[in-house]
């Protein structure tokens, strides 16, 4: 395999002279990016966050033309395929955009002139509801909501009693002071200065001002933008990542990937969703269905707020122009059951891994954004975070934000796994262990999860991590998580197992090596005997030691099998083997296992150096192996 430096790559690699230069030169390194420390972290954090917040008002028309330039974008690219030109093709889509932009804000405002014109129509039936809510909450007393209302009244009453003197007590005053002109009630007039028509201009197009220059300055944006794309991402490369191209280029098209894909799954999700209201508002008899599904499909870009805007106006409508109930209930069923549709079907199809967010990643970023850019932020808050978790995705010292907000586990499950039987909880433990299990053999469910959990323990172990009553509660664990798995059911075996002859009646002995997370394997190994129809037994390290070795029972004993999660026990497992030979012979198979997982193979001196029948790494092979000895009526060794 060779390796290209930065000193050979500038040299050719079809001038012989080169190749001498190259092997007499030598090969500089270059040195390892500098760690960043934790408060230079938090200071870059706060100095970003400083500079977000403050530079909204510049920063915020660029990120809303990044993020229209990212929709826009593929639609130029194809124009261009078709061969129209670079600037007629930005034009046109820009037009396109203006259009669809005045056509949606003609559309709305001519729904809302009707709807507005139409809303004292719908006053007697807003009072006939009323009245009927009054009538069901009445008793003999009186309705619930008068007697409230009186109560406030009369306290309110004696508040004022209790705050204002009586006319009686300012004239006793007035007389005693000797200033009977208090008496006399003095005229107040109000008068208030006519308004100037500049100033009446002022208030009607105040408000409107920044909304439009901020709209003109997006479009100068976006403009530039799609004509300038190529220049730009050869500057941003230029001064981010000109000394990494490769992972540079790679962050650059997964961002815009996932920014255009979630744009494009989510105006497909809200259209599917706007077209049902509109036709739904219109067969249940709410006005104005158009108004209604647009609002619908355009407020849903916005996370969470934007689908509970949209609904809250219609069902507050149908229950003013509905004189029953019937249609306000409709109305609400309708919402709820294109919400469940859409959030349990449509965007878990659409969307899956396209954002690589997490639920909880998008609730926190729509709460920060909102904070530093206020409405805009809720729209931008996704696409943003996407573009930080792709960073972090990259970037080393930003590898925090991809862990924080990224859908991706964090930790592998088998170190989840490990991770509760250390917290005691044995039972998430074996959850987590069916939900891995998948359609495979429990006996690869063992190699592949339990036992390099039991790998991490050991680990820990051996650096003095946790004492042995964490070890024994880790091994009960793993009983437990066996004791649960007692009823999985074993795919289709495709070797033929079913043709095999049924065992006889014998004793397998599991033996731990030298702890009780060896122990713990052994049971694994046992389980899997027991459910081949064995009479397997775990046992702990101390029934083969020199003073238990005569107590151990081996009527009936077939095979044994050592366990060990160190695969370098090897001496000790030769010292083992060797007790064993002297109390059973050689008739008894022994089995070594060093428990080092798939395709590992132990020290290449090991099986000899044990001297054992066989030496196996996995729970699989050794199965394997045990059901095609004489136990299981097979004439093979």
């Amino acid at each position: 395999m060779s390796v290209t430096t930065p000193s050979s790559r500038a040299l050719s690699p079809q001038s012989p002279a080169s190749h001498s230069q190259a092997a007499a030169r030598p090969v500089r390194v270059q040195p390892a990016a500098p760690a960043v420390s934790p408060g230079t972290t938090l200071g870059i954090i706060v100095t970003v966050v400083a500079a977000l917040y403050f530079g909204r008002d510049i920063l915020m028309p660029v990120a809303l033309a990044v993020l229209l330039s990212f929709a826009l974008a593929p639609i130029v690219i194809r124009l261009r395929r078709w061969g129209l030109g670079r600037v007629p093709s930005v034009i046109l889509v820009v037009l396109l955009m203006f259009m669809a932009i005045v056509g949606f804000g003609t559309l709305v405002a001519s729904q809302l002139v009707d709807l507005a014109r139409n809303l004292p129509n719908y006053e007697q039936n807003i009072r006939a509801k009323i009245q009927s809510v009054r009538g069901a909450t009445e008793g003999g007393g009186g309705g619930v909501i008068d007697q409230a209302s009186e109560m406030l009244r009369d306290l309110s009453r004696e508040l004022e009693q209790a705050t204002t003197p009586s006319p009686e007590a300012v004239a006793r005053q007035a007389a005693e002071s000797g200033r009977l002109d208090v008496l006399r009630p003095i005229p107040v007039e109000i008068h208030e200065p006519r308004p100037s028509p500049w100033n009446e201009i002022q208030t009607f197009l105040g408000p409107l001002v920044a909304p439009i220059g901020t709209a003109g300055i997006v479009l100068v944006f976006v403009i530039f933008m799609l004509l300038q794309r190529e220049d730009l991402r050869d500057r941003l490369i230029r001064l981010v990542g000109a000394n990494d191209l490769h992972r540079t280029t790679e962050a650059m098209d997964e961002a815009g990937a996932r920014v255009s894909r979630y744009l494009l799954m989510q105006l497909i999700i809200n259209v599917t969703y706007g077209i049902p209201v509109a036709i739904g508002l219109y067969f249940i008899g709410v006005p104005n269905p158009i108004l209604w599904g647009v609002l619908a499909t355009v407020l849903r870009f916005i996370p969470y707020v934007g689908p509970v805007v949209s609904a809250f106006f219609p069902i507050v409508l149908s229950f003013a122009v509905s004189p029953g109930w019937t249609d306000p209930l409709l109305t609400i069923g309708l919402f709820l059951g294109l919400e469940l549709f859409s959030n349990n079907v449509l965007e878990p199809w659409l969307y899956g891994s396209s954002t690589g967010l997490s639920p909880l990643a998008v609730i926190a970023a729509a709460v920060v954004w909102i904070t530093l850019w206020g409405p805009v932020g809720v729209l931008l808050a996704t696409p943003l975070t996407v573009c930080l978790v792709v960073i972090g995705r990259h970037v080393p010292q930003l590898q925090f934000l991809h862990v924080m907000f990224g859908n991706d586990p964090v930790l592998p499950v088998e170190a989840r796994f490990y991770q509760r039987l250390l917290a005691r909880d044995p039972a998430e433990a074996a959850e987590l262990a069916e939900e891995a299990a998948g359609e495979r053999p429990l006996a690869a469910l063992y190699d592949e999860l339990v036992l390099p959990a039991l790998h991490l323990a050991e680990a820990d172990r051996q650096r003095g991590a946790f004492d042995n009553a964490t070890q024994a509660a880790i091994a009960e664990g793993i009983d437990t998580v066996v004791e649960s798995l007692d009823d999985y059911e074993e795919p289709p075996s495709p070797d033929g197992d079913a043709d095999r002859p049924p065992p006889v009646p014998a004793r397998v002995l599991c033996i731990a090596g030298r702890n009780e997370l060896d122990r713990a394997a052994a049971a694994l190994a046992a389980h899997l005997l027991e459910r081949d129809g064995l009479k397997a037994e775990a046992l702990p390290c101390e029934a083969v030691s020199l003073r238990n070795l005569n107590k151990l029972d081996t009527t009936d004993v077939r095979l044994i099998c050592l366990s060990y999660l160190n695969p370098g026990s090897v001496q000790h497992a030769r010292r083992v083997v060797r007790r064993l030979r002297g109390r059973l012979g050689t008739s008894v198979p022994i089995v070594v296992g060093l428990w080092s997982g798939q395709g590992t193979f132990p020290p290449p001196d090991a099986e000899g150096t044990i001297a054992a029948d066989r030496l196996e790494t996995t729970l699989s092979g050794t199965l394997a192996y045990i059901r095609k000895q004489r136990i299981f009526g097979s004439t093979e060794g």
